[in-house]
């Protein structure tokens, strides 16, 4: 491992994108979910979003490898993080409410660290770290919990959104560990591309163009996961994987839900309640401990070729 320390303004920056979009995109996928059938309209998304990407590190003097090696961590990459994760999610919210969603979703905060706890690169938990990883589950169950509570008619649709926070995990674990030659910025990109063309060959193979129906809500929502979700966040995203600690990581997991309920009081006009109140407090305290630098350690950037510098 390297000593260069991480750009701390561009860390808070990563993190906040990935806290307030990712946290919208609930309310987002279901706009484009309701009227646009889910693996083809997320490969739309990931393909432009890809093509995007990969336009600016162009501009920026990246190059597009022409090595098997590198085109085989796109392809992993695009499997777990587009295909598994967001393509799972994306045909499970049409039955699952988005306050379910959300809290489902939480349990990459434990995939994450747990697996970031093996091999030889492997960050151990700290008590406290493991209590703080508790409470914000706490939180979030506090705060997501629906009315009269969880039933089994959607048992399955559930598994799939836990399916999907695991390949998610699992994808994040894989590029801290690898070496890869390939620049942040465009290996970002061609990951969204393998895993963007995946989905598209999926939705053709399922009758996806037959579903088709743009409305102006759900050209609005794809509009803000092309763009914000996936170019922005996914390139923030990117960053932390390779310039923080797997805890500090899957703290996203707490916040989104807790950013994804106020969108819907403040937009929306939905209710806030005190148990609410009570489970974003609780999520804030649990967040605090586990980004607490551990004194035994000093956070540093796994050895990795130099990237583009930060913008």
């Amino acid at each position: 491992m390297s000593g260069t320390k991480p750009n701390s303004t561009l860390l808070y920056l990563s993190f906040a994108a990935i806290y307030l979009i990712w946290g919208t995109s609930f309310a987002a996928s279901k706009l484009v979910m309701h009227d646009l059938p889910p693996l083809l309209a997320q490969s739309v998304r990931f393909l432009i979003a890809g093509i995007g990407l990969m336009a600016v590190a162009r501009w920026r003097g990246s190059r597009i490898p022409f090595i098997l090696k590198e085109w085989q961590h796109f392809a992993v990459m695009g499997f777990f993080l587009v295909m598994a994760a967001s393509g799972l999610n994306a045909l499970a919210i049409r039955y699952v409410s988005s306050s379910e969603s959300a809290l489902l979703n939480v349990s990459a905060a434990f995939w994450i660290p747990l697996l970031g706890t093996l091999g030889k690169r492997g960050h151990p938990l700290s008590a406290r770290s493991t209590v703080g990883l508790i409470l914000g589950l706490s939180g979030v169950i506090f705060l997501m919990w629906p009315k009269g509570g969880f039933s089994l008619t959607n048992l399955g649709w559930q598994l799939v959104i836990l399916l999907a926070c695991f390949g998610w995990a699992c994808g994040t674990l894989y590029y801290r560990r690898i070496r890869s030659m390939t620049p942040a910025l465009m290996f970002t990109a061609l990951e969204m591309v393998c895993g963007g063309i995946g989905l598209g060959i999926l939705g053709l193979c399922f009758g996806d163009t037959q579903h088709w129906r743009l409305t102006a809500p759900s050209l609005g929502g794809l509009f803000f996961l092309t763009v914000f979700s996936s170019g922005i966040a996914y390139s923030a995203f990117a960053y932390l994987m390779r310039n923080t600690t797997p805890i500090r990581l899957s703290t996203y997991a707490y916040v989104n839900p807790a950013v994804a309920a106020l969108i819907g009081w403040a937009v929306l006009g939905e209710h806030l309640s005190r148990v609410q109140i009570v489970g974003m407090a609780i999520i804030l305290t649990g967040v605090v401990l586990v980004s607490i630098p551990d004194s035994r350690s000093t956070l540093t950037q796994l050895d990795a070729p130099p990237s583009e510098a930060p913008p």
